[in-house]
């Protein structure tokens, strides 16, 4: 830097008035209204926020910086909320000025690999070149890899990812997700990406009081009311279907609560006072409409 250049420098960096400016608080708490508990997750977001709004400081007061890397790793067991994170990372890293537009494109394996030789190249560039500028957001990313198929096609797609992480990491932040122990395994295979990859985040499962209080949310958003008997049946159930095959903690929950609502739908339809339904008819769910579930019977939970 020459020392004209020098001398055009700020004095000093306004953290707060840029934090104010930037709106990332207004994104953490909407994060925090639309996931309950994940604490450690949260926390991470917000470091990684101050990181780079401390390095956006350096850069304003000509300190040497280089650009970081913002290439992510989100693992955890479905309904854990890794979505809805990416979302609002994506959020934030355009707030900060780290991505020009702030959209997440959110794909899997088949949106990047082809069945045949000539057709993965092209598939991977073209969703690469939709989420340039944003967020690319691969879920169950090792299904990339299948070394005991030598005529897979997923490596011609690592590849060509890893050169984009490398070569256009300020344009672009990929977000792999998947389940731990299948993530490690991938990075042990694929150690580009964990050489690229600098935000490592677990995501843990929810709590039975957490998955109780995601379903009192959900139901409340969707203006519906539980009866108190129905919250204790919901309550009941949660940790039996938690003991369950396929449980995937809040979508799990959620897929009750849809099920539910079904249930309401026939006992209204069937009843002898359908046409007089009042708005109360139409937003209880009563413990009947959740009692039905096969979890209570032991027979092939819910899924």
């Amino acid at each position: 830097m020459t020392a004209e250049a020098a001398e055009k420098l700020p004095e000093f960096f306004d953290l707060d008035g840029e934090f104010a400016r930037s709106n990332v608080q207004e994104v953490l708490d909407k994060l925090d209204r639309e996931l309950v508990g994940l604490a450690p997750v949260k926390q991470r977001i917000r470091e990684i926020a101050a990181l780079l709004l401390v390095d956006k400081a350096r850069r304003t007061l000509g300190l040497e910086t280089e650009p970081p890397t913002l290439h992510m790793s989100f693992t955890g067991n479905p309904g854990t909320g890794k979505t809805t994170v990416a979302l609002r990372m994506a959020e934030i890293l355009k707030n900060l000025g780290y991505i020009r537009q702030g959209h997440m494109v959110s794909v899997t394996r088949d949106d990047l690999v082809g069945q045949y030789i000539g057709h993965t190249a092209p598939k991977t560039r073209e969703v690469i070149k939709k989420a340039m500028g944003g967020v690319l957001f691969i879920d169950e990313a090792y299904y990339l890899y299948k070394p005991e198929n030598e005529r897979d096609y997923g490596q011609e797609a690592i590849e060509i990812l890893l050169q984009v992480m490398e070569n256009n990491r300020d344009d672009l932040v990929v977000i792999l997700a998947g389940y731990a122990n299948r993530m490690e395994i991938f990075f042990q295979s694929n150690p580009g990406f964990r050489s690229r990859i600098a935000h490592h985040i677990d995501f843990p499962d929810y709590s039975e009081g957490e998955l109780l209080n995601i379903a009192k949310l959900m139901v409340e958003k969707q203006q519906y009311k539980l009866t108190s008997e129905a919250e204790k049946v919901l309550k009941d159930y949660i940790p039996r279907r938690m003991r369950q095959p396929h449980f995937a903690n809040a979508r799990s929950v959620r897929n009750a609560i849809d099920r539910a609502k079904l249930r309401q739908a026939n006992r209204l339809f069937g009843s002898k006072n359908r046409t007089k339904l009042t708005k109360a008819d139409l937003t209880t769910i009563e413990a009947e409409d959740l009692l039905q579930s096969r979890v209570f019977n032991a027979v092939n939970p819910d899924k």
